[in-house]
């Protein structure tokens, strides 16, 4: 017997978007959006209610297949159902008015993504542009200046470019052979992926090989997980090798 395919009408967003609708539901999905497992107990710590309470509000995002849940012992973890979700909340973040800050914890929240944060599970923030920058000077990459051109191509604020034909030169593919980079990441004829950051309106790198180096730099230590979602914080060990990153080829 052959099944019948039922039509499908527009994308419901208002339905999804009601999911956004409460700031607690959206602390919660910002602190799962550096790709971490959490329980309930911190996921209600991060969203300000009471242990009591976030169980509703995570029925609601798992009923609009925001997250997905795991049974660990007698823990249940939460996660974002799929990378697009942090694409959602970037582009979210860049066109919801900013509210004022009250708090020296807010305050120090704000600063700590602007200073580095994870996007789709690469660096971002500063970091992650200083870092495309010393690649671009490097001549490690080669293609464009690194810079957002508003008006100028296909580039928007908080998302995937599209505007320019960045790629990997031959200097910067045997510079992160050396650094560990698996090689199917390093062609120097297809365009390599990058985000235009929405703190600092310029580029980052994206996509595998931006994913790729940023374990390689939790790895190293250079970098670690910051106390705000997202964020991330550099180390001492990190400042200096990456002072020195685009000079040497070994770490």
């Amino acid at each position: 017997m052959s099944s019948v395919s039922v039509p499908q009408g527009e994308p419901d967003i208002a339905h999804l978007a009601s999911a956004f609708a409460d700031p607690r539901r959206v602390r919660v999905l910002m602190a799962l959006a550096d790709g971490r497992a959490l329980p309930a107990g911190r996921l209600a710590q991060e969203a300000g209610v009471a242990a009591s309470t976030i169980s509703n509000h995570l029925s609601v995002l798992l009923g609009h297949d925001l997250v997905t849940a795991e049974q660990q012992g007698r823990h249940r973890y939460y996660r974002l159902a799929n990378g697009e979700i942090e694409g959602v909340l970037e582009a979210l973040a860049k066109l919801a008015p900013r509210t004022p800050i009250t708090s020296l914890r807010e305050h120090t929240r704000v600063a700590a993504l602007r200073t580095a944060r994870t996007c789709y599970h690469h660096l971002a923030g500063q970091a992650g542009v200083a870092l495309f920058r010393q690649f671009l000077d490097a001549g490690w990459i080669t293609g464009g200046d690194g810079l957002h051109h508003p008006g100028r191509g296909q580039d928007r604020l908080s998302a995937p470019g599209k505007g320019t034909d960045y790629t990997l030169t031959p200097a910067g593919a045997t510079a992160l052979t050396a650094w560990e980079m698996p090689p199917r990441l390093l062609s120097t004829t297809r365009p390599l992926r990058y985000c235009v950051d929405w703190t600092e309106q310029a580029h980052h790198l994206a996509g595998p090989l931006g994913t790729a180096i940023t374990t390689r730099l939790f790895d190293l230590g250079w970098i670690t997980r910051g106390n705000a979602p997202r964020s991330i914080r550099l180390t001492p060990q990190g400042e200096d090798g990456l002072t020195t990153l685009t000079s040497h080829h070994n770490v």
